[in-house]
């Protein structure tokens, strides 16, 4: 039978999703369904991995049900980063919940790590911070707090994986244990310049490297699964889920760079097979690998709030009824009067790095309307990225040619329009907007042969909107002025 779809295995985190890609990267059909999120103490999040496993496995037999095996060429998955489990090897259970990226039950290994001076060695060796949002510090609290655990792992009794791993551990039946490279260097444990597990690390924070996973390309054969019936399905593909983003994006050229406008931003640019390294609060990072090519690499940043401002203008102000008024509100108002908001409601991310920040409406006068808050809110998601962009042109020392994006917010028209005229570039939104999904799709399907080419991915994006800026050149910098005074409030 023809080989007529990829399946995607997207496991979010909040939500386990299926999706099955035809040869042209559209959606056939895809089945979501949403697991259960714990909070035992303030600041601790955690997953029911057994809960994961059995929802992406539902949605995956859902996803499929009218299709026959014998037409999914393979599968590739793409994953929640970050988030740490650690299982026994003779009965696949696991030994505790899992700790997700959200968790900050680690603070205080971090500070340790930091006064013993790991700091600069750290980014060194892995491109990142010290930080509870990496998986290291996770798994050391776990050895730490589970007796014998420490032990079993050094017999590798029992084994660690992000989700990626967790999920191949499943479809392969026990078989296979092993992560991919992008999501391996988001553990804080990955030499990313070495492409190995970096010994030093493991062996001074007493990670037993017997109980981590084999590491392989994102492009790559992970093993064959049985889950669907029929034919065994090779599992070809695994990325974390802003790099097969990037993917799925076709940003497959030095300087391409994409945005997801979430709760948050995600930014992403591509630097080839070079590391560039950031002093600026940039985080390095492994993109992807191919079978057989060198690893590309990219530089991260991230904004804490993005569309949470939006939900706050709704549920804490009243302001709107539903996100969708908006744009609307604030394409009545001709500017916003003077008004800057910055959204540091749980501190400033890239490039500055100030948990203690919070956030501040400025330039409130009489003569302040609904409106003006309301584009001011938006204005500030395009200055957060414009704040991230900035810093990523001049680390890589290329200028950014255009800026590809998806998420909720892209359907706001005056905000990529703003973005647009604020970055003097290029904002385009895909025809396809399940681009995580399709980045691990495009992943798998190289690696089979299911498309031919990186050059066959270029062509196969389509654009469902273009905003090309239009914005004088001394009112974009008088705008951009402004806010730098309004955030300087919170940064000085």
């Amino acid at each position: 039978m023809e080989k007529n779809y990829i399946l995607a295995l997207d496991q979010g985190t909040t939500s386990c999703r299926a999706i099955l890609f035809d040869h042209k990267g559209r959606v056939a059909i895809k089945a979501q369904r949403e697991f259960t999120q714990f909070f035992p103490k303030s600041g601790w999040v955690e997953h029911d991995a057994e809960e994961i496993w059995r929802v992406q496995r539902e949605v995956m037999k859902e996803a499929v049900a009218g299709f026959a095996s014998e037409e999914i060429a393979a599968i590739g998955i793409t994953n929640q980063r970050e988030t740490a489990v650690v299982w026994e090897r003779a009965t696949g259970k696991p030994i505790a919940p899992a700790i997700v990226w959200q968790c900050r039950r680690t603070t205080d290994i971090c500070t340790r790590l930091r006064k013993e001076g790991w700091e600069d060695k750290v980014r060194e060796k892995t491109g990142l911070v010290i930080d509870p949002y990496f998986s290291a510090t996770k798994l050391m609290w776990l050895l730490d707090a589970i007796p014998g655990l420490r032990g079993r792992a050094e017999t590798g009794e029992v084994l660690f994986g992000t989700m990626d791993t967790w999920l191949i551990w499943n479809l392969t039946g026990g078989r296979v244990h092993a992560t991919d490279v992008s999501n391996a260097s988001r553990t804080m444990l990955f030499n990313i310049r070495e492409m190995a597990w970096d010994e030093e690390l493991c062996r001074e924070w007493g990670i037993p490297q017997a109980m981590l996973p084999d590491v392989r390309p994102s492009g790559a054969f992970f093993g064959e699964t049985t889950e669907l019936g029929g034919d065994p399905i090779p599992v070809a593909g695994a990325a974390g889920d802003q790099q097969a983003a990037l993917f799925g994006h076709a940003c497959l050229d030095k300087s391409h760079v994409k945005n997801t406008y979430g709760t948050g931003c995600f930014m992403l640019m591509n630097t080839g097979n070079e590391q560039v390294s950031s002093r600026n609060g940039l985080l390095t990072t492994i993109a992807w690998q191919l079978q057989g090519e060198k690893p590309q690499y990219a530089l991260e940043g991230s904004v804490f709030t993005a569309g949470a401002v939006i939900q706050w203008l709704r549920d804490g102000l009243g302001l709107i009824s539903r996100a969708e008024e908006t744009e609307a509100a604030a394409m009545s108002a001709a500017d916003t009067g003077g008004v800057y908001f910055v959204p540091a409601f749980n501190g400033l991310g890239t490039p500055y790095w100030n948990p203690e920040a919070r956030g501040m409406i400025s330039g409130l006068t009489r003569g302040t309307r609904r409106e003006h808050i309301i584009r001011a809110a938006l204005e500030a998601v395009a200055y957060q990225t414009a704040d991230v962009i900035r810093v990523m042109e001049a680390e890589s020392g290329t200028r950014v040619s255009e800026l590809r994006v998806d998420g909720g917010m892209v359907r706001n028209r005056f905000l990529m329009q703003f973005q647009a005229d604020l970055l003097n570039v290029a904002v385009t939104v895909p025809e396809e907007s399940e681009t995580t999904s399709l980045g691990a799709a495009y992943l798998a399907g190289l690696t089979v042969g299911f498309w031919q080419s990186e050059d066959e991915i270029c062509r196969l994006r389509k654009e469902a909107g273009r905003f090309v800026p239009d914005m004088e050149d001394t009112r974009r910098e008088a705008l951009y002025q402004g806010w730098k005074r309004a955030i300087g409030y919170q940064t000085d």
